[in-house]
């Protein structure tokens, strides 16, 4: 496997090619969005730091290293062991670290960072199905991101049961944290 280097990636990164790309990608559709909502440049950087670390360790070695006893298939180890690196490194925003920890399965107690990273990461344009559904979606996250977030998140819900795997707790917890807010608005 060849392995890539990215001044933007944390130098423990163990990145391919393909999956610099999606990162690449990933981060400018959260820098557009960022634009598009007029979003602080502070909190702006919290949102490109949880991107260019969410999937550092994706294909690595290193996923038995720092997410050891993460739950969930194998597939989804990489969130934790990312996270874990990243906090043993220095990262020490709670936000950006659960943002990454749980991009792959979401989590009830997410601020906005996690929120955008989810997203963006099932709706950048290089992901082969559903293309011009996710596009759509993706245009209007700016304008109205909690229901753009609860559409993706049942999507996202929905494959996992159609393949088959369990919904892991902290799944639940989100999606029933977004029914919550959903019905008291």
């Amino acid at each position: 496997m060849t392995r890539v280097t990215d001044p933007r990636l944390p130098a423990w990164a163990e990145v391919t090619p393909e999956r610099l790309a999606h990162v690449e990608r990933v981060a400018a559709l959260a820098g557009q969005w960022a634009a598009r909502m007029s979003v602080p440049e502070a909190e702006r950087r919290r949102w490109l730091r949880a991107v260019w670390l969410h999937d550092a360790l994706r294909e690595g070695a290193a996923l038995d290293r720092w997410a050891p006893d993460a739950p969930g298939p194998p597939e989804l180890r990489h969130g934790p062991a990312s996270a874990a690196c990243a906090a043993a490194e220095g990262e020490r925003d709670s936000g950006v670290l659960d943002a990454v920890r749980y991009h792959s399965v979401g989590h009830a107690g997410w601020d906005m960072v996690g929120r955008v990273l989810y997203c963006a990461d099932y709706l950048e344009p290089g992901r082969p199905f559903e293309r011009e559904h996710r596009a759509e979606l993706a245009v209007r996250f700016p304008s109205d991101p909690a229901g753009v977030l609860a559409e993706v998140a049942a999507e996202r819900i929905a494959y996992v049961i159609r393949s088959g795997w369990p919904l892991l707790d902290s799944t639940v917890g989100f999606w029933n944290s977004l029914v919550e807010s959903s019905a008291s608005r």
